[in-house]
């Protein structure tokens, strides 16, 4: 039997209705960045109708890079029961092969030598601290951007700080009063006014003090307003943080995926 690659349109494929192989988004994430490393290099495997035989995965992370078209092979010998079976077969039978341990170390090794990105392997943290706990290590102890970084802590000092404390809206309320007085269209009046509040001075400590000592609504408040950061992928994501080229470079390194 001849297979021919011919390429589809996602679009045209038709997922089977009833697999039983499920795809976490991590691993979806994962078979994308591998098609974006290395090409799509494993065609997927469809009847005459579309419908796909082996490939789901593979699918779904082409869509995840938006992908138009993938590379299929049509398999029109098979019957039904057949089909039916090599989904199921497809997967199960590579999960039935082992590692040779020593020998994946070696190259893992290697390609960490090369500077190559271990992640896109596919294996997950703990996996990849059981294989080469001193890289790990070393990793960590070296990479001063350690995804292990913990997110801040507000502890209370001292009493709770006066709301009134936290802002010096001097020169906010000065320039409010000037733009009140000018001659303009009220509608430049209120943006005016409103980009005003860009000129009231915060006391991030004392917010910190405040923040701690303050119920869990006003807290999320607080965090959504940026007043203090818990979650920095968050303040990333809404521009209340910037990182610098090398930051970013490495941030991107320990979180591909987001």
């Amino acid at each position: 039997m001849n297979l021919e690659i011919e390429y589809k349109q996602t679009s045209e494929l038709i997922p089977y209705v009833n697999n039983s192989r499920t795809h976490s988004d991590e691993q979806v994430t994962q078979v994308a960045s591998s098609i974006k490393e290395f090409g799509f290099t494993n065609p997927i495997l469809i009847d005459g109708d579309g419908g796909i035989i082996a490939g789901h995965g593979r699918l779904m992370a082409a869509k995840k890079l938006n992908l138009n078209e993938v590379p299929t092979i049509i398999l029109n010998n098979l019957t039904e029961a057949q089909k039916k079976a090599y989904i199921i077969a497809d997967n199960k039978l590579a999960l039935n092969s082992g590692w040779d341990l020593d020998i994946l170390k070696v190259e893992m090794e290697s390609l960490n030598e090369l500077d190559f990105d271990l992640e896109l392997l596919g294996f997950d943290d703990g996996e990849f601290d059981d294989l080469m706990p001193d890289l790990s290590d070393m990793d960590e102890d070296n990479n001063p951007y350690t995804k292990k970084a913990e997110a801040p802590t507000y502890e209370p000092s001292g009493e709770k700080p006066d709301i009134k404390e936290l802002y010096n809206d001097e020169k906010t309320f000065n320039l409010i009063e000037n733009i009140k007085a000018a001659v303009l269209p009220q509608e430049e009046k209120d943006f005016l006014m409103l980009a005003a509040g860009r000129h009231t001075v915060l006391d991030f400590e004392l917010i910190a003090n405040y923040y701690a000592q303050s119920s869990k609504e006003c807290q999320e408040l607080m965090e959504e307003s940026a007043l203090v950061i818990i979650d920095l992928k968050q303040a990333l994501e809404h521009g209340y943080a910037k990182l610098s080229d090398d930051v970013a470079a490495q941030y991107l390194k320990d979180y591909p995926n987001e």
